[in-house]
């Protein structure tokens, strides 16, 4: 068999994001199989799948060759940018093509194009570099096409300067339009030139078949339908990957230009260390080394800590040390050090008291080196946290602390460690959006240009399962109904079967949460960097896992809400009274916290919340940190099972251990294994392990490999039987180790979240309005989670203040113990800069009037939307009551403001020193809003009612029908009758067709109503938001939820409910008896129909009262109009529908 033919040296694969759908696996197996030496992977203008490929390619055995497709900026017209091929022949190449990447998309990108500069690349040379024309759309080619044959050997032969005996001119026979005179005229100046050809195939799919699915592809990125005659084709059907045999056919005429590309597979020798990491140096004092610098912070720290006189504290320190030391990772425990404890002592205006800093996440709790440190705010010792489930001497791997930032500070802290450790060795990280199964139905049917609601029917019969990717093919088997429209249904089969040739590539190029790069150089030594268009992020792009690969270190910088709260909270504490108050000083066995815990009053508590959790804390009654630690590690699928019997324990099971050894490990816990320090330790104390060997154990049970666990069990019962426990206990213990260890939990994190959740509690109980306005004031963009709080706030017996242009600040603020102002940045449509704007307008005295408001805000903040947005809510009330009168005459009172603006100005233009004054205002007059319009307003404002609820507007008519209160709902075998406000409802798809979930809201509570298909299609007008829903149904215990669940049998709004129920009109004349009147009001309504009711007219004098009923003729419609003319005649209050009973 002769040697290869022919090597790809172009290839986009689905990591060119906007085109390209080669998954890097299937190609190099596809490479493989035919036989070739080597392959290349050449994305456009990135290297974002480099380590994958490179390492999936010499696992496959194939020569990787590392390059990148880029734009050429073209200096005449920077909308046509040209083509230009760069491979990496060297590490001098690779590092070079990182720089021209980088610069590329930090300095120079247009349209969201990074291009490179010729001038670059003269300035800073091509080095290791070997270059490709671009074919027809490098500059050479688009001269040839041109006809400019003169102009094309001039740049020709300024490449072949740049890139000496590196630049070759490239052939393609791809199929695109005047490839062939393209190709033609590059081989006649190759002629007179000398510059060497060479054959590439601009890969852009695998095979042939999958060429509409790319379509597809650049349709979602461009926005086009497959079906648009008009949008640009810029691919071929014969872009898929050729074998060798068939390129050999296709320049079997230019057998030079084949032969080319196996040579520069050749030439081209990068390697790439993988697996080795580089920290970055930290800085020590002269003369001292890294690690004695490290034995001398820590040690100070412990005697900080005031631990250093207890022995066990020393030995556990010098022990965590020398393992340290040994793996080589102290500079990484210093350089987290320091910005962790420069966060903490920061002292700036936004960061009073420092940025708050987590107690700890994950296993790096368990290290007391991190603690001395303050790396971590947990005693290790205390809650019997492990070093080796952290750092394992027995299993190297890099140390990863997860660090927690409050969310306003985290940002700060990552600029302190670019100021550090300089811009060029500091980034974040990128991540990699993929097409998920419901997402890319509705891509895909947009581009096949089915309609929406189809795509959105077919995308909602995908199961949702939270933490797992569910597939089109898993879907197919879940959910039968789409597997049946895809056999009956040709749009659907079309549109399933081009989704899962697409589904799971890359979509989009994201920034990693919390990740941040430190390198001990410039990051371009070792990859290159990305930024999107019109942002400041400067990301690898490399994702997490590939930026380790290649030695960068990651530090996890998090941000976490509950630490900015708590900082707002302590704030507002001190504020109120306590100067000196501070979380790191309350006791952790506060009886107080622990009853409210016990109430299920936990609400805004962390980690805490959730209705399963809720009820899950009020029977376990925790009444000390060790059951908070507990249940935050129990509270997840696995070990729920383990809570009844874990809540029976603790209050007073007796427990029995298989071994008196095994009480001190498992008694915090009541003989349960909660955690997988706890398996480690019972691996140590009865089965002869080091905790280092142990922590292997612990993770060989979660992989659950059994020719390892059959070795494992062998080491353990033998160990066990050397240190006194029979073989029969022994394989007894190791049996419920495994069983436990597979969904332990890693206690060094739950302790940490626990004190989190532990704080959040105190302060509830404790500085309850502090604490509410703290997370009141932090979810102010949502108003669902405001009107949550609220509820909490007031069902706690906190007065929450409505909002008031004249004491409220941004921030809902505490005003005492019992009492918070509500936050004007609440209201939607009011920015904080509009807020801080009138704050700062106010500090000259309160606002007289909206005229005197409007006077004296800077009303190009402060804008008409803001202004009537605060009408609404109500933040005007402390000036005028009237909210109507005050929304109609916003615009002019923004006009009396310009006018006087104006007048001011004339007066300085012409020396006169009187200023315009205020005084009364010619206000546009309106009626005052009725209690459901002030009711709707206030939500149109804050997205809840405020003063009040909707459904006390209803309340005195249905006293007179026979409902039950949503909150006294039972289960029960008859139907029931029941009122409320729809305060949401969304609709979705089954079996049986289209349905609707309502949420109805009575004010005593809230509950979901299901509306099969037919009564939904029959009532859909009636299932609005804010309306009245009269509901009959059958009422059912959920057992999901715990809750009840109503499935609807009739609805009715309020004129159906009338017209089919009402049985009498009774009004109340009280001394305005005016007969004729009376009859005027009553006439237009009069009739003899169905539904007409009986007119009871209550007459009272001075003397008597007596009740009249009118003749037949007298009977009414209970129309809306008819009791609203009533009522504004007589009140609302002596007008009054009485229903028949049911």
């Amino acid at each position: 068999m002769g040697g290869p033919r022919f090597v790809h040296l172009r290839m986009h694969s689905e990591y060119s994001v906007s085109e390209g759908i080669v998954r890097i696996e299937d190609a190099v197996q596809r490479a493989a199989a035919d036989g070739m030496p080597a392959l290349a992977l050449t994305d456009s203008a990135n290297l974002f799948g480099m380590v994958k490929f490179y390492s999936a390619a010499r696992a496959a055995g194939l020569k990787p060759l590392l390059g990148a497709d880029c734009w050429l900026q073209n200096e005449s017209d920077r909308d046509k940018p040209h083509r230009l091929l760069l491979l990496c022949a060297s590490r001098a190449g690779y590092l070079r093509l990182c720089e021209l990447l980088s610069r590329a998309w930090l300095a120079n990108q247009h349209r969201a194009r990074a291009e490179i500069a010729r001038g670059w690349l003269e300035e800073g040379g091509t080095d290791g570099l070997i270059a490709l024309s671009g074919a027809a759309a490098g500059d050479v080619g688009q001269a040839l096409l041109a006809g400019h044959a003169e102009a094309a050997e001039r740049l020709a032969a300024g490449w072949t300067r740049l890139f000496p005996g590196r630049y070759y001119l490239e052939l393609q026979r791809a199929g695109l339009p005047n490839g062939e005179a393209v190709l033609s005229r590059c081989v006649a100046l190759a002629a007179r030139t000398g510059a060497p050809v060479v054959a590439t195939h601009p890969v852009q799919f695998l095979a042939p078949e999958d060429f509409k699915a790319h379509e597809a592809r650049v349709c979602i990125a461009q926005g086009y339908v497959l079906g648009d005659q008009r949008r640009p084709k810029l691919f071929t059907p014969e872009q898929y990957f050729k074998s060798q045999e068939e390129m050999a056919r296709l320049f079997a005429d230019i057998p030079q230009a084949l032969e080319n590309s196996v040579e520069i597979a050749r030439r081209c020798n990068l390697d790439i260390e993988l697996g080795r990491s580089r920290l970055p140096d930290f800085p020590t004092p002269p003369g001292t080394s890294i690690d004695d610098y490290l034995r001398a912070q820590a040690n100070a720290g412990l005697t900080r800590r005031k631990l250093d006189q207890e022995a066990r504290y020393r030995e556990r320190l010098d022990f965590e040390l020398a393992t340290i030391i040994q793996m080589g990772f102290a500079g990484y425990f210093l350089i987290v050090a320091d910005f962790i404890n420069w966060a903490r002592a920061v002292r700036e205006p936004a960061f009073p008291n420092g940025v708050p800093v987590g107690p700890g996440r994950g296993s790096g709790a368990g290290s007391l080196v991190a603690y001395s440190l303050g790396i971590t705010n947990l005693d290790p010792l205390r809650y019997d946290l492990l070093f080796e489930r952290f750092l394992n001497p027995e299993r190297v791997s890099m140390p990863d602390f997860d660090i927690d930032f409050c969310q306003d500070g985290r940002d700060r802290v990552i600029d302190y460690v670019r100021h550090k450790y300089g811009e060029q060795c500091v980034s974040q990280i990128a991540t990699f959006g993929t097409m998920a199964a419901r997402a890319v139905v509705r891509d895909v049917g947009r581009v096949l240009d089915l309609g929406y609601s189809f795509c959105d029917q077919l995308a909602k019969l995908i199961p949702v399962q939270p933490g797992k990717m569910i597939t089109l093919q898993m879907a197919r088997e879940m959910e039968p109904l789409l597997a049946e429209r895809e056999k009956s249904e040709d749009e659907v089969a079309e549109l399933l079967e081009l989704g899962e040739k697409l589904e799971g590539l890359v979509r989009n190029v994201g920034m990693h949460a919390g990740g941040v790069l430190i390198a001990p150089g410039r990051l371009t030594d070792y990859c290159p960097l990305y930024a999107a268009e019109g942002t400041a992020n400067v990301i690898s792009q490399l994702d997490k896992d590939d930026v380790e690969a290649v030695g960068l270190v990651k530090f996890d910088f998090l941000g976490l809400t509950t630490l900015t709260i708590l900082d707002w909270a302590e704030r507002y504490v001190r504020g109120l009274g306590e100067p000196g108050f501070s979380l790191e000083k309350i006791p952790l066995d506060d009886a107080q916290t622990y009853k409210l815990l016990s109430s299920g009053s936990t609400t805004a508590v962390f980690q805490l919340e959730s209705r399963g959790m809720r009820d899950l804390i009020k029977r376990a009654r925790p009444d000390r940190f060790e059951d908070v630690i507990a249940l935050v590690a129990l509270y997840r699928p696995g070990p729920m099972d383990l809570i009844p019997e874990y809540i029976e324990r603790k209050h007073g099971k007796r427990v029995e251990y298989l071994d008196p050894r095994l009480e001190p490990i498992l008694g915090p816990t009541y003989g349960i294994m909660v955690y997988q320090e706890q398996v480690m330790k019972i691996a140590q104390v009865i089965g002869g392990y080091t905790l280092g060997r142990a922590d292997l154990l612990r993770r060989a049970m979660g992989k659950k490999k059994a020719e390892e666990m059959a070795q494992q069990r062998d080491v353990f019962v033998a160990g066990a039987q050397q240190n006194g426990l029979a073989r029969a206990k022994a394989t007894q213990l190791f049996d419920l180790m495994e069983k436990f260890a597979g969904y332990g939990f890693n206690k060094s994190h739950a302790a940490a979240y626990a004190l989190l959740a532990y704080q959040t509690a105190y302060m509830k109980a404790h500085h309850a309005a502090a604490f509410l306005a703290a997370n009141l004031s932090a979810v102010m963009d949502d108003t669902d989670k405001v009107r949550q709080f609220y509820e909490d706030a007031s069902a706690n017996g906190l007065k929450i203040r409505p909002p008031d242009v004249n004491t409220s600040e941004h921030r809902f603020v505490p005003v005492d113990r019992e009492t918070i102002l509500y936050g004007l940045g609440a209201i939607r449509g009011s920015g904080e800069s509009a807020i801080q704007t009138v704050v700062e307008a106010r500090r000259a005295g309160p606002f007289r009037d909206l005229f005197d408001f409007c006077r004296r805000v800077d009303r190009r903040v402060v804008n008409r939307r803001a202004i009537e947005a605060m009408v609404r809510a109500g933040a005007f009330d402390s000036v005028d009551p009237n909210r109507a009168r005050l929304l109609a005459s916003v615009a002019r009172a923004l006009e009396a403001a310009e006018q006087a603006e104006r007048q001011a100005s004339q007066s300085s233009l012409f020396g006169e020193a009187e200023a315009p004054r205020g005084g009364a205002h010619a206000y546009v007059e309106a009626a005052p809003w009725d209690r459901k319009q002030v009711l709707l307003e206030e939500k149109a404002a804050l997205g809840f009612y405020l003063s009040g609820h909707l459904f006390s507007v209803y309340e005195r008519e249905l006293a007179g029908f026979p409902r039950t209160p949503l909150a006294r709902l039972a289960p029960s075998e008859q139907r029931s009758w029941m009122a409320g406000i729809v305060a949401s409802a969304r609709s979705q798809m089954t079996r049986r067709g289209r349905m609707m979930v309502v949420m109805l809201d009575d004010g005593t509570a809230q509950l979901e109503i299901s509306v099969f298909n037919e009564l939904f299609e029959k009532h859909r007008d009636k299932l609005k938001e804010d309306a009245l829903l009269v509901v009959a149904g059958k009422v059912q215990r959920d057992e999901f939820s715990g809750g009840m669940r109503v499935t609807a049998e009739e609805l009715l709004d309020l004129e159906s409910l009338r017209e089919r129920y009402a049985a009498r009109l009774r009004i109340a004349l009280n001394g305005r008896a005016d007969a004729q009147r009376l009859q005027q009001v009553l006439a237009p309504y009069r009739s003899t129909a169905q539904g007409a009711c009986q007119v009871l007219v209550l007459y009272e004098n001075g003397k008597a009262v007596c009740q009249v009923a009118l003749g037949d003729s007298w009977r009414v419609r209970p129309d809306s109009r008819l009791l609203a003319e009533l009522g504004e005649w007589l009140e609302p209050e002596n007008v009054q529908v009485v229903y028949a009973a049911l």
